[in-house]
């Protein structure tokens, strides 16, 4: 995986109950003419995940690798209802 950007902010856009986003172009939808774009973003929101998961170091960390995991599945063209399908949901 080349051109991504892994990123932290403290929360996400102001009514957007996010715990990570993922912002680009997924590879399968690139075509021959796909240059000089700047790199996709994978942006973990720190408050909501620590919100959620901090009290438990563990699990803290099993959800971020989860989260990210799951993002980087958009950056290769896989959906969430694949995802789904494939019980990584």
């Amino acid at each position: 995986m080349s051109n991504v950007e892994l990123v932290f902010e403290d929360e996400p856009p102001a009514g957007q109950p996010l715990l990570v986003l993922y912002q680009g172009h997924p590879l399968t939808t690139r075509g021959s003419g796909y240059t000089g774009e700047l790199p996709d973003k994978i942006t973990l929101y720190r408050g909501p995940l620590e919100r959620l998961y901090g009290s438990d170091g563990e699990r803290l960390r099993l959800e971020i690798q989860h989260v990210v995991w799951h993002e980087i599945a958009h950056h290769f063209g896989i959906s969430d209802q694949r995802l789904w399908d494939m019980g990584r949901y």
